[in-house]
């Protein structure tokens, strides 16, 4: 990575780390639905620290057949059929999410995007499934992910989300957690603590 003009394209080898979250009605991705979903975009400033652009995201409507389970929806607090969440149907949700990370993809000459998540496999996995369902192209990589559990074991010990992002100096506010946005902002704003630390480590 040039130190005079660094790009995020060479510092994940290609690949543009995007932070998602999904909301679900259960923990199978083949059979529950996908309920809320939110992707913040990371970027690169003039000196190489990362940090949290802008977030896109829909509430969706669980596809035709879609198991929802009572004790996930309650852990969530959504209510799928409330007539003011404005949802819509995965495959618009997925183009409206896709969409900005396509175009970030193109302007720093990424060759894809690669999901950043606590725990990611499960974001993965429903994003995975709604695009089988939907056919609409993923930009993510198939499988590979940067999983801020992981990081947040190796910085500050902890595991938890909450732990890890109050144990970084991030403010956190429970009474706002589980919903899609909020969550993949504090996970944005952890993954982007954790390596501008690093790499202010690596230039001492």
């Amino acid at each position: 990575m040039s130190a005079s003009n660094p790009r995020i394209a060479d510092r994940f080898r290609g690949f543009l780390p995007v932070v998602i979250d999904v909301e679900t009605g259960g923990f199978n991705a083949e059979t529950d639905a996908l309920l809320e979903v939110a992707a913040v975009l990371i970027c690169m400033d003039e000196d190489g620290q990362l940090y949290r652009a802008h977030t896109h995201a829909c509430h969706v409507a669980p596809f035709p057949g879609a198991n929802l389970d009572k004790s996930a929806l309650a852990f969530n607090g959504i209510d799928p059929h409330h007539p003011f969440r404005a949802a819509v149907e995965e495959g618009q949700a997925l183009e409206q999410v896709f969409q900005p990370i396509r175009a970030e993809i193109k302007r720093t000459e990424c060759s894809r995007a690669i999901l950043v998540g606590h725990n990611p496999f499960f974001d993965l996995g429903f994003i995975k499934a709604a695009v089988e369902r939907t056919r609409v192209k993923n930009p993510f990589h198939a499988f590979s992910t940067f999983d801020t559990a992981t990081l947040g074991a190796l910085a500050y010990g902890q595991t938890v989300l909450a732990r890890a992002v109050q144990a970084a100096d991030i403010e956190w506010d429970q009474s706002e957690a589980h919903s899609a946005i909020y969550d993949a902002e504090k996970t944005a704003d952890l993954f982007c603590t954790i390596i501008n630390t690093w790499h202010e480590l690596q230039s001492l």
